[in-house]
């Protein structure tokens, strides 16, 4: 499979992926019955996500898209941009920010500090995918889907430079 100018091969079908989200959607079924959660997904990477995500859930949520950004083309900037912020809404709110991948963590911490602000009931995070490999820490990723080793990725909604997020499946790059 040839994205841009990198050539990727299969590492999570499509059955795993099915396999992962209805596994956090029961755990977040669990932790949530009877509440009625405020999900925010983080875009542009967690849409097909959160799509098949809340299609699991059994208690009624609603959902407020977040994006921030640090990445352009494979790497992180180390710079975090609000370009769609939290909503004041989300205060006095059980909320579950939900991410397609977490590797450092960077822009996470800084989303979180601004959730804060907000002052929601409480926050949890939920990532399809996990990179402890990468990871910084500063706060608790509460529901891992998977985690990964250090490999540049694309499909299920994660990208490379804006390309492949429609593919099915999650790719990575050749080594």
């Amino acid at each position: 499979m040839k994205v841009k100018d990198k050539e990727f091969e299969v590492y999570i079908t499509e059955a795993e992926i099915a396999e992962v989200v209805e596994r956090l959607a029961a755990r977040i079924n669990a932790d949530y019955a009877g509440k009625h959660p405020l999900i925010c997904p983080v875009l542009t990477g967690s849409f097909l996500f959160v799509a098949d995500l809340v299609r699991h859930l059994k208690m009624e949520c609603e959902v407020e898209f977040v994006k921030y950004t640090s990445y352009e083309g494979m790497h992180s900037t180390g710079k975090v941009q609000a370009v769609l912020p939290f909503p004041a809404s989300v205060k006095g709110r059980d909320v579950i920010v939900v991410e397609d991948i977490i590797d450092t963590g960077i822009s996470m911490n800084y989303m979180l500090r601004e959730l804060a602000k907000l002052e929601p009931a409480s926050v949890k995070v939920c990532s399809l995918l996990l990179k402890p490999g990468c990871f910084r820490g500063g706060f608790e990723v509460d529901y891992v889907g998977k985690e990964i080793g250090d490999d540049f990725i694309v499909g299920y909604g994660l990208d490379y430079d804006g390309e492949g997020r429609m593919l099915k499946e999650i790719y990575r790059v050749n080594r």
